[in-house]
C-alpha cells in the first residue's frame, strides 16, 4: 500500500509524463506523423499510405481587427479569475490539414484520387473549390433559394445592378 502511494505521488502531470510540449510553443506549421483523430481523417479522405501528409496548422482566433472600433476598456473582473495558460491557449484555432502529393506514384495509380493529378485540378484551393471553400462561399444549397449564390454573390449582385438595354427599341 505504502509503495502504491508513493509512486502515486511520484506521477507528474500527463503532459510533461508524455513530454507534450504545448502547441503555442510550437512553429505555426508543423508536419504531423499521424492524424489527432483518424476517424475524422478518414471520413475526409486520408489514407495511412504514401503520398498522404498532414500538418497541423495555427490560427488566431477570431474576426479581423476593424481600425477604430470599440474603445478602451479597463481590465475586466473575469479576466483575472483565468489563468494565464487558459487565455494564451484560446487565443489560436489548430486545423489538421490533409495533403495530398500529386507527384507520387503511389496517388497516382490509386483510381479513387488520381483524379487529383489532373491539370483542372490544379490550385483548387486558390479558387475556392475545396468544399470548405464551396461551404463558405454559401455554394451548399440547392433550390429557388439559394440563386443568389450562384455562380457568385458578387456576379449575381453585378448581373441585377447592370442595366441591360436592347438595342432598338
Amino acid at each position: 500500500m505504502a509503495e502504491e502511494a508513493v509512486r502515486r505521488d511520484a506521477i507528474p502531470a500527463a503532459g510533461a509524463l508524455l513530454g507534450v510540449p504545448h502547441y503555442r510553443q510550437l512553429p505555426s506549421i508543423v508536419r504531423v506523423t499521424r492524424p489527432t483523430r483518424p476517424d475524422k481523417a478518414r471520413r475526409l479522405g486520408y489514407k495511412a499510405k504514401q503520398g498522404y501528409v498532414i500538418y497541423r496548422v495555427r490560427v488566431r482566433r477570431g474576426g479581423r481587427k476593424r481600425p477604430g472600433y470599440g474603445k478602451p476598456m479597463g481590465s475586466l473582473s473575469i479576466r483575472g479569475q483565468l489563468r494565464r495558460r487558459e487565455l494564451a491557449d484560446s487565443t489560436y484555432k489548430y486545423y489538421e490539414v490533409i495533403l495530398v502529393d500529386a507527384a507520387h506514384n503511389a496517388i497516382r495509380n490509386d483510381p479513387r484520387i488520381n483524379w487529383i493529378c489532373k491539370g483542372v485540378h490544379k490550385h483548387r484551393e486558390l479558387r475556392g473549390l475545396t468544399s470548405t471553400g464551396k461551404k463558405c462561399r454559401g455554394l451548399r444549397g440547392k433550390g429557388h433559394r439559394h440563386h443568389k449564390a450562384r455562380p457568385s454573390r458578387r456576379a449575381t449582385w453585378k448581373r441585377n445592378q447592370t442595366l441591360s438595354l436592347r438595342r432598338y427599341r
